[in-house]
């Protein structure tokens, strides 16, 4: 079951990464040859200043709780600058398939489901085995229905419910149709992002915060060449997420996990609590790493818990059932690693794929097993057919009684597995989530050990500690990242705003794309238009087309693509500007994208062939 992620994990702070590790290599210890001899050159060295921008507030991180902030913190009046590392936004919650938790909301009043604050608390604090902190997760539960108000207001989508592993009631919120909520969710809040102009500089990693007697003032970062970036503001929030993708750290912390893939964005390497422990912050249950059960390991692709919701069951190769699916992510994950071959099938059925948007892009990426009959599926899979439809009659026995016999599974159980065909998808445990991080007071404000207030900083999302203790229920971390974005974003601007605002009204101005030529570059083709496609996109087919004038690609587009909105749009951005400029098809993949940017290199040249 355990391999290593070859390409996906990041080691680039590992040598920085908390305190007592290795120190940074200074000028002095290079091996680089020294020429002995006296310069003749005596004049001083240009000294270039780094490039400065001035916000009122700077957020680290474009995922989920940086977005959020930012527009909570820019609607309070602030100017908000976001910097983030990698080429796009979305970060980890663009990979979020299952749904946002929240309880005693609009939606939910609308469905007909009753749920309460204190019961999602309840829920939240046994299955976190009553680690979280008691206040942190009370203000999470507490505000988790006026989250959903906030989304739907921005226009997000979030029509349907699903039942999570670990909960009383349905309160998974997701988009229409059993859509994956992360793309959805990205769209929404870099929409209302792009809407309002607020500042995202993109392959800006940043290094260091910047303090004045002991306050945090700034950011400084370097961008994609090297080259050193100041952000000043009166206040920082970081929202970088964990460190599931350091192989090195969560190793580290949980030796058991070495060589487990990751189901993480290659950025997630625990970049913020290593700013944040520069300044004095404390790390609250910084060993309380989840492995997520369900990740199909060949393309790390996570199963939500909403295919269990609707009906879903785990057979092992014999084809024997082995748990009550709906348990928490620790005790599945425990339960498969038990199994002989440490691996189970999910099994569903036709209806579970018509009631979930999500599998297609499953098929499309090749990892799910079909069979036009139970037997049929058994063959495929290498299982007994006949100890595999027992199986399936005894759990469909058990939906139609509401009596799990074996398992006393209670929730997910309103639809059984009756209409072929049936399929089902190999998975195992992957490292998923970081529990632990910075520590924060309901305030968001980042603290020390002895909780004294970092005055300046703010801290929102995975990468903080203290709400979900020693182990997450599936869509809390959505939650997460909007209740405690929206409350970092809205107490930055508080403590910013003091000193007046920088903000200037501005809309937004969509003008056409106009790619420059190098000079001197051409590619030789016939004037015309051309398509060319891929079938290598993560989800599928790519298109584009390119138009060739005075033997040159001038102009590039895309014509279909299911690929994930944000990581594509930053492929388009980098690959088809490349392109243009070069009149070359040597491009090199957009870091994070790898799948997706391999198909619009491979369609370019399906078109370019075209054209010649």
């Amino acid at each position: 079951m355990k391999k290593f992620m070859s390409s996906l994990i990041a080691f680039t702070l590992v040598s920085t990464m908390f305190t007592g590790c290795a120190a940074p290599v200074s000028p002095s210890t290079s091996t680089a040859p020294v020429d002995p001899s006296p310069s003749s050159d005596t004049s001083t060295p240009d000294v270039i200043s780094p490039t400065v921008h001035q916000g009122d507030i700077i957020i680290v991180g474009a995922g989920g709780a940086g977005l959020t902030a930012a527009i909570e913190a820019h609607d309070a009046g602030a100017k908000v600058i976001l910097i983030e590392k990698m080429p796009f936004a979305g970060g980890n919650t663009i990979r979020s398939k299952g749904g946002l938790n929240a309880a005693g909301t609009v939606v939910q009043e609308k469905l007909g489901i009753t749920d309460d604050a204190q019961t999602f608390y309840n829920d939240t604090f046994k299955g976190g085995k009553e680690m979280s902190d008691p206040e942190l997760l009370k203000f999470f539960t507490d505000n988790s229905a006026s989250a959903v108000d906030w989304l739907l207001e921005i226009g997000m989508d979030l029509g349907s419910i699903g039942h999570g592993a670990g909960a009383t009631n349905a309160r998974m919120h997701r988009p229409e149709g059993g859509k994956s909520i992360g793309a959805t969710l990205v769209k929404t809040l870099t929409g209302n992002v792009n809407e309002r102009s607020i500042q995202m500089d993109f392959n800006m990693t940043a290094t260091e915060l910047m303090t004045e007697n002991g306050v945090v003032v700034g950011v400084i970062a370097k961008d994609k060449q090297g080259n050193i970036v100041e952000y000043k503001g009166d206040a920082v929030i970081i929202a970088t997420g964990g460190f599931a993708a350091n192989e090195a750290l969560f190793s580290k912390y949980n030796p058991d996990l070495a060589g487990f893939i990751t189901t993480n964005h290659a950025g997630a390497t625990g970049d913020g609590i290593v700013l944040a422990e520069q300044v004095g912050a404390g790390l609250v249950h910084i060993d309380q790493i989840q492995t997520n059960p369900t990740v199909e390991q060949s393309q790390f692709e996570v199963i939500s818990e909403s295919i269990r919701g609707l009906g879903a069951i785990f057979v092992n190769q014999g084809g024997v059932r082995i748990t009550n699916e709906m348990g928490t992510r620790d005790v599945l994950s425990t339960t498969i690693l038990g199994q002989p071959e440490q691996y189970t099938y999910i099994l569903f059925d036709q209806n579970t794929r018509e009631n979930m948007a999500a599998v297609e892009s499953m098929i499309n990426l090749g990892i799910v097993s079909e069979g036009a009959t139970i037997q049929e599926l058994a063959t495929t899979i290498g299982t007994d057919p006949v100890v595999l439809k027992t199986t399936l009659d005894t759990w469909n026995n058990a939906v139609a009684t509401k009596n799990d016999a074996e398992f006393g599974r209670t929730t997910g159980m309103d639809h059984d597995l009756t209409k072929a065909p049936y399929y089902a998808i190999k998975v195992a445990p992957g490292v998923h989530y970081t529990m632990g991080g910075v520590k924060i007071n309901t305030n968001t404000e980042v603290l020390t050990d002895d909780d004294t207030i970092i005055d300046g900083l703010f801290a929102a999302g995975e990468v903080t500690g203290g709400i979900h203790g020693g182990n997450r229920l599936g869509g809390n971390a959505v939650g997460d990242i909007i209740v405690m974005g929206r409350q970092a974003g809205t107490m930055a601007s508080t403590l910013a705003l003091a000193n007046g605002s920088l903000l200037e009204d501005g809309k937004v101005v969509t003008s056409p794309v106009v790619f420059e030529i190098k000079e001197g570059a051409t590619l030789a083709l016939k004037d015309g238009t051309y398509q060319g496609t891929s079938e290598k996109g993560r989800n599928g087919k790519v298109v584009i087309e390119i138009t060739v004038k005075d033997g040159k690609a001038t102009n590039i587009t895309t014509v279909e693509s299911a690929e994930t909105e944000g990581f594509y749009t930053s492929v388009e951005e980098e690959m088809f500007k490349s392109f243009i400029y070069n009149q070359s098809i040597e491009l090199d993949a957009v870091s994070g994208a790898t799948l997706s940017s391999d198909a619009v290199e491979e369609a370019i040249v399906d078109a370019v062939n075209k054209a010649k």
